[in-house]
């Protein structure tokens, strides 16, 4: 039930996330005189559909009906070279004069479909008739409401406890309060020394030998260095503290206390410094995540190097690169499968701080320079504006796809591989 309940949060969260990041593209567009044929929370088939009449501003449902004229139907383009007026069939305008918002049946993500996306329409009121700064900002106002996002999310956590999970993770020290949840016993094992000594699930573990415990690796290492000895804990059962003797099992036995324990976890919490919070940790989060896809990209170049080395041992070096890669990857079944079930059930803080993150990837993934994604399209029409010369349809088209071919086959690699994680 909580993997199922998981997967279904993480297909709503990642919905959220897209549709804000086309949400953004929206906005630029309609602040830069783009007119948007459509904006579709979900991916078609549609379930409903309204449409706003450019006249009169006003909203009405788009019925079905229209819907399949709107599929059948050819618009008549002006050819002002030849004289005269030619069908276009993979004119997107279609019959439509407003601009239509949908919900569709695919919770997959959402759509900003712009009029005249090619950068060669030259048509008033297309994306490819826009000034070049114009086409940056659109382009990019994706990615800049993916930041918002993640930022406006630390900023909430920040104020009301933001957990812990980077080491060096972005604070203001004048203004940040700490609050750590003592260490919960999960379970205890019948005749261990914890049950010998009174210890039961659910107590809360405060300190040993005097000194106060925070998480189960300080307690496992405790028992190690008092392995086969006595030591002294104290516990919280409800509302009551007590104290307890453990005489522990020797060092080569199967366990030395007895007891699984729950992770613990450090809260922080901010007041008038929680946007400066939000605003670090987002710019913290993107430098890792920068970090990391530099870090893989090399461990990836140098590993498929290594591999025509002659040498046996520069060759195992090669493959173990270039398997920490493909362990260092998640693709959308790893996120919504493995990684959501588990942070939707270690509770909403946890959860908040998982979109976030997402979110944060979601733009550092689009800056980069692939021409199937935003910060690709910017460079490509980029390098032809520096060479004076015309992105045509064709050749943008032809780039675009390629691109997305390799894109799709490399997520397509990596859903392999989280579900090869996920049966082993």
């Amino acid at each position: 039930m909580d993997i199922f309940l998981g997967v279904i949060v993480g297909l709503l969260v990642l919905m959220f996330l897209v549709t804000a990041h086309e949400f953004g593209h929206f906005l630029a567009a309609r602040r830069n005189g783009v007119n948007v044929l459509e904006f579709g929370i979900g991916f078609p088939p549609r379930a409903i559909a309204w449409i706003k009449d450019p006249k009169t501003g006003k909203w009405r449902r788009l019925p079905r009906k229209e819907w399949e004229r709107e599929k059948n139907t050819k618009v008549v383009v002006a050819d002002s070279k030849k004289n005269n007026s030619r069908i276009s069939a993979d004119d997107k305008r279609l019959f439509q004069r407003g601009m239509v918002f949908s919900l569709n049946w695919l919770p997959i993500g959402g759509f900003c479909q712009m009029d005249g996306e090619s950068d060669a329409d030259t048509r008033k009121g297309t994306f490819g008739a826009a000034k070049y700064w114009s086409k940056t900002k659109i382009l990019f106002a994706g990615v800049a409401a993916n930041w918002l996002v993640a930022f406006v999310i630390f900023t909430i956590l920040a104020w009301v406890g933001m957990p812990a999970f980077l080491e060096g993770q972005f604070t203001v020290e004048a203004d940040t309060r700490v609050e750590r949840a003592p260490v919960q016993i999960t379970s205890v094992i019948e005749g261990s020394p914890a049950e010998a000594a009174g210890i039961q699930t659910d107590d809360y573990i405060l300190a040993i030998d005097g000194t106060e415990v925070w998480n189960s690796s300080e307690i496992s290492e405790n028992n190690k260095e008092h392995a086969d000895g006595t030591v002294k804990y104290k516990l919280r059962r409800g509302e009551t503290e007590y104290e307890t003797e453990v005489n522990l099992n020797p060092e080569d036995a199967e366990y030395l206390l007895g007891v699984t324990m729950a992770s613990s976890q450090a809260l922080s919490y901010s007041t008038w410094s929680a946007p400066i919070v939000g605003a670090g940790l987002t710019v913290q989060i993107t430098g890792e995540t920068f970090k990391g896809l530099g870090i893989m990209l090399w461990n990836l170049v140098s590993g498929v190097g290594s591999l025509f080395s002659p040498d046996a041992s520069v060759r195992q070096s090669g493959q173990e690169a270039i398997s920490s890669v493909g362990d260092s990857v998640s693709g959308p079944v790893g996120i919504i499968g493995v990684l959501f079930p588990a942070f939707t059930s270690a509770g909403p803080a946890n959860l908040a701080f998982l979109t976030a993150l997402i979110s944060v990837s979601l733009a550092c993934m689009n800056v980069l320079p692939i021409p199937a994604l935003d910060g690709g399209r910017w460079l490509l029409i980029t390098v032809y504006k520096l060479r004076k010369k015309k992105l045509t349809k064709e050749t943008e088209e032809k780039i675009v796809s390629r691109a997305m071919m390799i894109l799709l086959a490399l997520i397509a690699i990596v859903t392999v591989l989280d579900i090869v994680r996920i049966a082993s």
